[in-house]
């Protein structure tokens, strides 16, 4: 999902020592908690879940929301029928034209794989730097992208399976008919959360038109925000 320039050269250990995984109550009453983030864009907002299932994951995600590390950036990189990426810290004020997708935080995280997490229409999931450069599929410590993704019906999927050596359960494979999304991903890209309110936004931001390198023509701002429930 990250352009190839990308350089992260920190490990998780060190993100620990650091101080950056901060530790978060999450016990309730009857069970774990559930953490929700409000994104704000000139489109609408949308309402994400984050899965208790990653914790790296969501932890990392609620301390820079926290910090207000996204509020002013920009959704980046724009492809209808995949995606809508964000979370460059160089896209704050960034100049018309100017190239992104290459900013992080100076760590990575770990990759978090769960089989019953994928990539259906509105997943959350990390960017990363390619297979090439880093063979642990670690996560970007700040991008993101929510899928959008297209329908898939058995005999494209059933080539997904084949071409890439991937497997779907039932219930996949018919969220994927019906839903959509980019399954081609699953196992390669930690998904972390799902848009639970607002999936409209994600296609109104998904055909906004674009310039070089997917970048909206105008710009699409973030503003993000934990939600008590």
């Amino acid at each position: 999902m990250m352009t190839k320039k990308i350089c992260f050269i920190a490990v998780f250990l060190s993100f620990l020592s650091m101080g950056y995984a901060q530790k978060i109550d999450r016990q309730v009453k009857n069970g774990e908690k559930e953490y929700y983030v409000k994104i704000e864009t000139s489109y609408g907002d949308m309402v994400v879940k984050l899965y208790n299932e990653t914790p790296l994951h969501r932890d990392n995600f609620l301390k820079l929301v926290k910090e207000g590390v996204y509020d002013d950036l920009l959704f980046h990189r724009v492809i209808n029928q995949f995606m809508i990426q964000g979370g460059d810290p160089n896209s704050r004020n960034a100049k018309p034209g100017q190239m992104l997708g290459e900013g992080g935080l100076g760590y990575t995280v770990p990759a978090e794989f769960v089989p019953t997490l994928y990539h259906k229409k509105g997943a959350l999931a990390a960017a990363r730097q390619g297979d090439g450069v880093n063979p642990e599929k670690a996560s970007s410590s700040c991008q993101f992208y929510i899928v959008q993704g297209t329908t898939w019906d058995a005999e494209r999927l059933k080539s997904v399976e084949q071409r890439m050596g991937k497997s779907f359960t039932a219930e996949q494979a018919e969220v994927y008919a019906k839903i959509g999304g980019t399954p081609f991903l699953d196992g390669d890209y930690t998904v972390f959360g799902e848009v639970v309110e607002g999936l409209e936004v994600v296609d109104k931001i998904a055909a906004v038109p674009c310039g070089p390198m997917d970048r909206p023509v105008e710009d699409v701002k973030m503003k993000m925000t934990i939600i008590e429930r």
